[in-house]
């Protein structure tokens, strides 16, 4: 364990609790890391399992964050993927005591448990150890509001459905959500995996009991469903995000990847990722490689140790990597456009960076996000749709990449002329007196003055 002892009775001490997933923590940290910018007199404790220490150790985190662990009583980080419902049920019911012995033992005790709030106890225990919780939300408030409002689904005859005959149904009553084919709701909504839906109902309305609502969005992103929230909880809600690592300074990094990205043409690559979580079948997997090969436009792939159909790749082609830094990849003016599965994190870098995206959500909130993307924000395109049936051929996506690149095509210049707009809006907010600024600055002035 990576602790510390406490002496200062009137020191603000927060508890992060991350929900055990890459995305889910990457943005727990980033979060952590804005506090520790506006008031590194603070201390955090940053709660992890021992597992994930062995991830995390290395990573640059500021002198104020000291990660406290816990032991492996949950799944493995690198077979969750193999049985996501048994992960989420472990996460959920064995949890939960040693992370109540861990905080009762910390000195002094948090001020303030900022808990994932898809760890459905953690606001029951902050109330059962009289500790302030702050309920931290990691996808979109539009996700959000679908969660909290899932009885209204069920009362319009929406769930169960079957999406191959009603996908195409108009759902427009779910408050704050501009209106959607039942398609485009989160993956769970089809009828299957009922465990995973009742956890998910429980993660959403277990914030009812939180003392603060932390959204991970922006809040000119989100204006509607964000003011309905507040309308909703007894409690502040604040929108922080991007909760990405937008305020790291360029370290001179000169990773190989970054070397061949300034010999390529502005606008020339395809920045491919696909997260780190669930994938594609093999078989789409040899569509997807051999259709972006024969487009003939260059990328930076983003790959797997298993995906064994990309090796080989050469120089004049592309570049595979197992790991780099988006964000900075992003940003880079080779970078044309963004090949992605939708993840929250990575829509708000996309956004962020200003590059168009082509999306392909596999997963949960993925498809409502893609959805914001295409139709909500037109900044980008949806890739499976040009399928007739399940598989997308190689030459459907070849096609499909070739015209995404071109900036030439009309509708290309609209979409990249949007999505700098948009970037400039999050740049807004997270400068100075800008919306995120201002409500980190508020949330943690409220939590500072409980403690003083």
């Amino acid at each position: 364990m990576d602790s510390t002892i406490f002496e200062t009775p009137q020191l603000t001490h927060f508890a992060a609790l991350p929900y055990p997933g890459r995305g889910h923590i990457n943005a727990l940290m980033n979060f952590c890391k804005l506090l520790s910018l506006k008031n590194p007199d603070i201390q955090i404790s940053f709660i992890i399992s021992d597992e994930w220490l062995t991830f995390l150790a290395a990573d640059p985190k500021p002198q104020n964050l000291y990660f406290v662990t816990f032991p492996n009583v949950i799944p493995s980080e690198l077979g969750r993927a193999k049985d996501f419902p048994g992960f989420f049920r472990s996460v959920n019911t064995v949890m939960e005591p040693p992370i109540q012995t861990l905080l009762t033992h910390l000195h002094p005790l948090p001020s303030i448990i900022v808990a994932d709030s898809f760890l459905t106890w953690a606001v029951r225990l902050g109330n059962r150890l009289n500790i302030s919780v702050a309920s931290f939300w990691p996808m979109s408030a539009t996700v959000l509001s679908i969660y909290y409002h899932f009885d209204l689904l069920t009362e319009n005859g929406h769930f169960p459905a079957d999406l191959s005959e009603r996908g195409e149904e108009i759902v427009d009553y779910i408050p704050g959500v501009s209106e959607t084919r039942l398609a485009y709701l989160p993956t769970f909504f089809s009828g299957d995996g009922h465990e995973v839906i009742d956890l998910t109902l429980e993660a959403a309305r277990s914030i009812d009991k939180a003392q603060f609502l932390i959204s991970t969005s922006v809040y000119e992103l989100e204006p509607f469903v964000i003011d309905i929230l507040k309308l909703k909880f007894p409690f502040p809600v604040y929108t922080v995000g991007p909760c990405t690592p937008y305020f790291d300074a360029p370290n001179g990094c000169t990773d190989d990847y970054l070397r061949w990205l300034d010999s390529q043409a502005e606008g020339s690559v395809l920045y491919i990722s696909q997260g780190s979580f669930l994938s594609v079948s093999r078989a789409q997997m040899d569509e997807i490689v051999a259709g972006v090969k024969a487009s003939g436009v260059r990328f930076l792939w983003v790959a797997r140790g298993d995906d064994v159909q990309l090796k080989g790749v050469g120089r004049e082609t592309g570049m595979v990597v197992r790991w780099c830094n988006q964000l900075r990849v992003l940003c880079h003016s080779a970078v044309g456009g963004f090949w992605t599965h939708c993840g929250w994190n990575s829509t708000l870098e996309g956004v962020f960076a200003g590059v168009p995206m082509l999306t392909w959500p596999i997963f949960c909130d993925q498809v409502p996000n893609s959805k914001k993307i295409v139709e909500d924000w037109k900044v980008g395109v949806r890739l499976k749709a040009v399928g007739v049936g399940d598989l997308v051929t190689g030459e459907e996506i070849a096609e499909f990449v070739k015209r995404f690149m071109n900036s030439e095509r009309v509708e290309g210049r609209k979409m990249r002329n949007r999505v700098m707009e948009l970037r400039e809006i999050f740049r807004r907010a997270v400068a100075k007196g800008g919306s995120s600024y201002s409500n980190i600055d508020e949330f943690l002035n409220h939590i500072t003055a409980i403690t003083a």
